[in-house]
């Protein structure tokens, strides 16, 4: 992706989260000079921040997510914190592809706008596409859909996905940009993210412009 392109989107993100009155704390705005002398910050070391990518898929409107990681813990440095909170805009018919979580159980809330459409699977122990009907927790109660069913949320709704559980997103056509939350035990995207048709987490960025503000990934480089 073009760096102009990441910084028209995270800009259009602003704009979104302002709509619905969802505040960012102050360092959500800060500029590439601001970081400088804080990697030893929380933000920086559990990759707290702008995260966004296209799944290595080269069509960001299709296939692709930006969002922003509020608070996460770091099981690999011992960190004390044991959950995470992320804030998300999916598109309408933009698709987080099929994935499940090793380690990571999570809702996802819809938090406004739009309605999220959930496809679910469960796993083989090969890590393949379930066959049997799964059941989830929508609210606290449960619901059973067959093998690839889909699970709507509308304003409101969350629904509880536990590890192993292959799930994709998006946005129902013709119903707007979707703003979603997440609660989750602890996000570690460089190690816990099973796709089931292997692709990139992050993207690859052409540096055409300046940064607008720092993307999660961005740190090591500029700090």
């Amino acid at each position: 992706m073009k760096r102009s392109e990441i910084n028209q989107l995270i800009v259009d993100a602003k704009s979104f989260f302002d709509s619905f009155q969802f505040k960012l704390p102050p360092w959500a705005f800060w500029n590439p000079e601001d970081w400088k002398g804080m990697g030893h910050t929380e933000v920086v070391q559990n990759q707290l921040g702008w995260d966004l990518t296209d799944y290595g898929a080269g069509d960001f409107e299709k296939r692709g997510l930006i969002l922003f990681t509020i608070r996460n813990g770091n099981q690999a440095i011992g960190h004390p914190k044991k959950y995470a909170e992320k804030i998300m805009i999916v598109r309408e018919d933009q698709i987080c592809p099929m994935h499940f979580h090793w380690a990571k159980t999570e809702d996802i809330i819809n938090r406004g706008g739009g309605n999220l459409v959930i496809d679910l699977y469960g796993s083989t122990p090969e890590e393949g596409l379930g066959n049997a009907p799964v059941t989830v927790s929508v609210d606290g109660m449960p619901r059973t859909v067959e093998p690839g069913g889909k699970i709507t949320l509308t304003p409101g709704e969350s629904i509880f996905l536990v590890q192993g559980m292959y799930h994709r997103f998006y946005g129902e056509s013709g119903k707007g940009k979707v703003l979603v939350g997440e609660v989750s035990s602890v996000n570690d995207d460089n190690t816990d993210n099973r796709f089931h048709e292997p692709q990139a987490r992050f993207p690859k960025i052409e540096e055409d412009e300046l940064p607008v503000h720092l993307l999660c990934t961005d740190y090591p480089e500029y700090l």
